[in-house]
């Protein structure tokens, strides 16, 4: 039987996670409502490109029929990569290789999409008014079998499953689980510059389009080209926990971010240093942190969740997205499938799975970010891409 037939259900989060759900429960029938906390779909810069994978965020796109619409829509050769030591030496160049366009790869061809457009693709794919901008959540009320969702805005809703799609910081996870996220070790800091070409020209230029990974010093910067012309970067290091507040800069402040890389990264080559002096906004510095690799929790008839909410994870395995996006396709093929008699078994069956998956991917994301902050960290890459030949 079809567990959620005549329910009403609500799902918290416009991301990629939630959005890739809403429009595989509608493709089935149901009766979905996505709250989301931004005012509308351009209310929060878009940070770096996603790659998705053939298993988990392609397998999703393809289950939600909107393959043809992505190919449209992706940028062909902005998975190509170059590994770089910190004096900016290339030691792995993917930009000789011959651009791989989708409908000539194989499962490990991974094509790039900056986030603007996937949430485009997938808003445009939904029934008219399924997302409610402007609504922050703020508290859960059991009703009956149901739940009241109140929002900052003073609306409130009853819906009968509520599913977590609010990311990282997600309000709803205590409802679930109380098991706290731990800290990996490291900070990053994001940025971003706009106009790259002629806003940082050489580092525009060494990024030739694609991506950069720049390491030495157990310390990295990894920099994305995006399709408007713009670019991201982002630092990473090792710190204390609480190194955001205790080191007393004010990431608004470009000079005093700048000075903390000079003086951080003060072996790096001064070509850099073109990323800090032309920052287009406000720096965001990233602690990054790591839900437990043997959490579990009970699971509820009527409540649950995925992506970041579910299994927060270091970034360095890139696979996120990809999991928030499985995530969605399992948990929809759970709750439509005719193997459940309820809910709950439903529910019980997706979460089973999705931890145990969340699990293994964490554990290699925990090891590739110490891998890629230590010593030998360009020695792993070149590993981890089959190339260490050229490591010598």
């Amino acid at each position: 039987m079809n567990t959620i037939k005549n329910k009403k259900i609500a799902i918290v989060g416009a991301g990629p996670g939630g959005l890739t759900l809403a429009r595989l429960l509608q493709m089935s029938g149901a009766d979905v409502q996505v709250y989301e906390r931004d005012i509308n779909k351009d209310a929060r810069a878009k940070g770096a490109t996603l790659d998705l994978h053939d298993e988990s965020g392609l397998k999703a796109i393809r289950a939600a029929g909107l393959i043809e619409v992505f190919k449209a829509n992706y940028r062909p050769g902005a998975d190509r990569l170059r590994i770089m030591d910190k004096n900016a030496n290339i030691v792995f160049d993917d930009h000789a290789n011959e651009t791989i366009v989708m409908g000539q790869h194989d499962e490990n061809f991974r094509p790039e999409i900056d986030r603007g457009p996937l949430q485009q693709i997938l808003l445009d794919s939904l029934q008219p008014d399924t997302v409610n901008w402007d609504s922050q959540f703020v508290s859960l009320t059991p009703q009956n079998n149901s739940w009241i969702l109140e929002f900052k805005n003073g609306t409130s809703v009853l819906s009968d499953i509520v599913i977590a799609a609010d990311g990282a910081n997600s309000k709803i996870r205590p409802y679930i689980t109380e098991t706290p996220a731990f800290y990996s070790g490291i900070t990053a800091i994001e940025g971003a510059v706009y106009h790259s070409e002629t806003a940082s020209p050489r580092v525009h230029k060494l990024l030739n389009g694609g991506k950069i990974f720049a390491i030495g010093d157990e310390k990295t910067l990894i920099v994305s080209s995006k399709g408007d012309g713009s670019l991201v970067f982002y630092t990473g290091s090792k710190t204390t926990q609480n190194w955001v507040v205790e080191s007393g800069i004010d990431f608004s402040n470009k000079a005093q971010v700048l000075a903390w890389f000079k003086k951080e990264y003060f072996s790096w080559d001064n070509v850099w240093l073109e990323l800090f002096e032309n920052a287009s906004s406000s720096f965001v510095p990233r602690p990054i942190y790591c839900m437990p690799l043997d959490q579990t929790w009970e699971a509820l008839p009527n409540l649950t969740i995925l992506g970041d909410a579910a299994h927060l994870m270091p970034p360095y395995a890139g696979e996120g997205v990809n999991m928030a996006m499985l995530d969605a396709l399992e948990l929809s093929i759970c709750l439509t499938s005719a193997d459940y008699n309820d809910t709950l078994s439903a529910i019980a069956a997706y979460e089973k799975q999705m931890r145990l998956r969340a699990s293994e991917i964490a554990e290699q994301s925990l090891v590739s970010g110490d891998a890629l902050h230590s010593a030998d960290a360009i020695s792993f890459m070149l590993n981890v891409l089959g190339q260490n030949d050229l490591n010598s």
